[in-house]
Formats: structure tokens, C-alpha cells, sequence
């Protein structure tokens, strides 16, 4: 009778995962005008509202989050939302580029302006005239090119490398950061007066960890894709492999996430992602290990070591995820843990 129960017990959890994954899939089909943002939950919601608001705008939008929380996703969004949506959308990505060609990407050049320089060459503010141009890690750009995209923004006006001739674009601009640009601004990494005309509209994209609601409807997602493009009958996710994934922290968000079923893809021999499916990391992870236990009557410094040490931890070092999980600036940061320090040896030596 028991083994009976089992069997039974475990056609009805089969049935009921089959009928959430039809559930899921529907709801992908029904997205909108948004297109490749996923999800359903308040914080993803919120985005979606704010995309709606700001798209028939002229405003600077200022996008910040993690890295792989979907920044480029949220400004191509943007434009398709706009007016200028028959206009080209045109992608620069600040931090892949070497100091010295970044000036020439941005505004172009003229024959000769440089070494290499064989032909005269428009760059992508010409490019994205009438349209949208998207600079992602705006705060990896050189500061002499801070100078020159600040009076793009304030002037509509600029000149390719080695010109004399001045140009003008009409270009809307919305840039992006993983960092904290006003603690740059502090340290004097990024200009005052260029992070004012950037943070017109400040849009802050909540981390995947913040979205649990979300995680079945991408990792479906994810998984349709993949199976659609390596040629394999579609797949589902056992309830072990849905919880883990909606219990893990994701400190590469989005972009792990895919990453994590593509890999279960290539690696499933059958016709669902089971656990033992899923990368090790994951496989050890509990939502316990989230949580720190301290004896009542700890003192605030104690509570305070602990959350700094344990998330430091959880994050793998990564200190400006720490900060953001903590609430607190980089350079709060720092400091904790330049003042931690002589503890920490003590406690060694000990």
C-alpha cells in the first residue's frame, strides 16, 4: 500500500507540474509591447510602468543595477515605446573599448586623423540621429570624453576626430551603470556636472533575487529557447529543479540564469531538468545558508562583523555586491573593513 501511495503521489506531482508549465508558457506567450522583458512580479511590474512613462519622453534616462539584470533589454523597451521607434536604436558599450578609440566610436573621424585613420568614418551619434544611442558602463568612460559627450548633451553639437566642422544630432541618450556614480562623482572618477544631465530619470533595475515571482517564467523561457535552437523535443523542470532555482541567490542574475539552462540543456539526457541537472553551486545551496544565527545579546558591532563577513562570503568576495546587499555605500564598505581589520588578526593570534 505504501509503495502504492508513492507511485500515485508521484503521478499527481508529474500532472501538476505538466499543467503549471502549460500555465507558464501561456502567460509567455501574452508579454506586450516590451517583448523580451519576463515576469509578472511588483518589482518587474514597477519597470514596466516606468518604461511606459518615460518611453515618449525626450529625457536622459539613467539606468542602474547589477550586472546581467537586463539594462540593455529596459533601454532598447524604452525605444520601442518612444516616438523615435522607427529610428535606429544604436549600442555603445563604454567599458569594451580602449581609452584612445572610444572619442572616434562615439563622434567619428576624418581621413587621417590618426594612424589607421585611411578613411573618413561617421560615428554613432551620426549613426543614431533622429534615433536612440544606449551607453552601457557610462561610467568606464575618460574623463577628456566626459567633456565632449557633456556638451553633446547640452548642445546637440560635436565634431569628429581631426575635424574642424562642427555636426549636430538629434540623439536621445540613455546610459547605464553597474556602479554607484555618485560615489564616483565624490572620488571625482565621473563629472558632477555630466552625472546631472545623465540622471534626468533614474531608473534602478532590481536584481533577480528581488523577483523570485519571475524565475519560472524566464527559466521556461530560457529552456523553449534552447531546446527550439540545439533541435530537442521540449523539456520541462521536476519540482526539485524549480525549487533550487527559486531558492538560489543568483549573484549573476539574469545572465546566469541562462546561462545555468543552457548548460542543463546540453547535459539533460531526458525530457526534464532534474536536480542532479543543475551546477554544483546550486546543488549545495540551501535557503539556510542565507540566514545568520548570532547568540541574543550580541552587540550591534558583533551583528554588524557578521552581516559584512557572512555576505562577503556569499557573494565570493565581490565587494560592491556586498555593499548593495548591505545597503551601504563602497566607500562605508572600506572603511568597516579597514576598522575589522586589527580584530581579525587578533582573533588569529589567538
Amino acid at each position: 500500500m505504501g509503495e502504492l501511495r508513492k507511485v500515485v503521489s508521484k503521478a499527481l506531482e508529474t500532472q501538476k507540474l505538466l499543467v503549471e508549465n502549460q500555465r507558464l508558457r501561456e502567460a509567455l506567450q501574452d508579454r506586450g509591447p516590451t517583448g523580451r522583458l519576463i515576469g509578472r512580479g511588483p518589482a518587474l511590474l514597477k519597470v514596466l510602468q516606468l518604461i511606459n512613462q518615460v518611453g515618449p519622453l525626450k529625457s536622459t534616462v539613467l539606468l542602474s543595477g547589477e550586472s546581467g539584470v537586463g539594462k540593455e533589454l529596459i533601454a532598447e523597451a524604452i525605444h520601442r515605446q518612444s516616438p523615435r521607434k522607427s529610428k535606429p536604436l544604436v549600442k555603445l558599450n563604454c567599458g569594451a573599448l580602449p581609452e584612445g578609440l572610444i572619442e572616434s566610436e562615439l563622434f567619428g573621424h576624418e581621413k587621417g586623423a590618426f594612424t589607421g585613420a585611411i578613411q573618413q568614418r561617421k560615428g554613432r551619434f551620426e549613426l543614431a540621429d533622429g534615433g536612440t544611442i544606449f551607453l552601457d558602463e557610462i561610467s568606464e568612460m575618460p574623463p577628456a570624453t566626459q567633456v565632449k559627450l557633456l556638451r553633446v548633451l547640452q548642445e546637440g553639437e560635436f565634431e569628429r576626430v581631426g575635424g574642424a566642422h562642427t555636426l549636430k544630432a538629434d540623439v536621445r541618450v540613455i546610459a547605464a551603470t553597474n556602479r554607484n556614480l555618485e560615489e564616483d562623482v565624490a572620488s571625482g572618477r565621473f563629472r558632477k556636472d555630466l552625472f546631472y544631465r545623465l540622471n534626468v530619470i533614474h531608473m534602478i533595475i532590481p536584481p533577480l533575487r528581488d523577483r523570485q515571482e519571475d524565475i519560472p517564467l524566464l527559466a521556461l523561457h530560457f529552456l523553449d529557447k534552447f531546446c527550439l535552437e540545439n533541435d530537442r523535443s521540449a523539456m520541462g523542470f521536476s519540482p526539485e529543479a524549480m525549487r533550487a532555482l527559486k531558492n538560489y541567490a543568483w549573484p549573476g542574475n539574469v545572465r546566469e540564469l541562462q546561462n545555468v539552462v543552457e548548460r542543463a540543456v546540453a547535459l539533460c539526457t531526458g525530457n526534464m531538468v532534474n536536480f542532479e541537472d543543475l551546477p554544483d553551486e546550486m546543488r549545495r545551496h540551501s535557503p539556510e545558508d542565507d540566514k545568520i544565527i548570532l547568540p541574543v545579546g550580541s552587540s550591534m558591532e558583533e551583528i554588524e562583523r557578521q552581516a559584512i563577513v557572512q555576505t562577503l562570503k556569499k557573494t565570493g568576495g565581490d565587494k560592491e555586491l556586498t555593499a548593495r546587499l548591505l545597503g551601504i555605500g563602497l566607500a562605508t564598505l572600506y572603511r568597516r573593513l579597514k576598522e575589522m581589520e586589527p580584530k581579525a588578526v587578533a582573533a588569529e593570534e589567538t
